[in-house]
């Protein structure tokens, strides 16, 4: 059964499945018709976004911003395309992940792990694991964009320096980014993929803070039912370990 190209999680807010549900995107309309875009899959996979957009009568010059949760491959790969396709005004993601964006150079991986100095010493060549993105605003913890009503900056370092989640008041959609995935069920990201394992395991705990009726992932998919139960309740067994 073919995926929806967009699945909305409430008024004018959507969920794009950019690679089935193992990687997603999201948009979000203000009530003027402007259009942000969070996160831009990899680098194939504007062509899913722009279908999408058409998909909910969005053009591309309506799409005005693009926030990133993180500077990793699967999230900032397809980011550059998309200004080119939209002319998006402006770029954001948090300061503490802003170079690496720039660069196209994800930050370094775990060091506490093998793996993980393994992919950082590859990421030394100077080779960019995805365009470079022409980032214009560095974003802050606790900081409410204008974003179809307002969208909460949520600080979740650990995965990489400068993740973020981004809660939308309005709706009570949660866009948790990596700091956890829902791929056959809740978890954790991959510790070699992480800046800091056991910082994001640790600052996942802000979500048990958040008032949220819908989990909105960046790897599976969403949970609207109970949402905020299934995360604290995962979390919970985590605290008890």
């Amino acid at each position: 059964m073919a995926t929806a190209p967009a699945i909305e999680l409430a008024p004018n807010v959507w969920r794009l499945p950019l690679l089935a549900s193992f990687v997603n995107g999201y948009v979000l309309r203000d009530d003027d018709g402007q259009v942000t875009l969070v996160d831009c899959g990899v680098k194939k996979s504007p062509a899913k976004i722009s279908a999408a957009l058409t998909h909910l009568g969005i053009a591309p010059e309506q799409v005005t911003r693009i926030l990133l949760t993180h500077a990793h491959a699967d999230h900032a790969g397809g980011a550059a395309e998309m200004v080119r396709r939209t002319g998006a005004e402006a770029v954001a993601i948090h300061a503490d992940d802003a170079a690496a964006a720039r660069s196209g150079i994800a930050p370094p991986r775990d060091q506490s792990l093998r793996l993980g100095r393994l992919l950082t010493r590859g990421s030394r060549s100077g080779k960019p694991a995805f365009e470079p993105v022409p980032v214009d605003e560095e974003l802050a913890d606790g900081q409410v964009l204008p974003v179809a009503g307002g969208l909460r900056v949520v600080h979740t370092p650990g995965h990489s320096p400068g993740h973020v989640s981004l809660l939308h008041e309005p709706t009570g959609v949660l866009v948790v980014g990596d700091a956890l995935f829902n791929w056959r069920g809740i978890g954790w990201s991959v510790p070699f993929f992480c800046s800091d394992f056991r910082l994001s395991q640790r600052t996942a705990q802000r979500f048990t803070e958040l008032d949220f009726t819908v989990a909105a992932f960046m790897h599976g998919p969403h949970v609207s039912t109970n949402a905020r139960r299934y995360v604290g309740e995962f979390l919970a067994r985590y605290t008890h370990d």
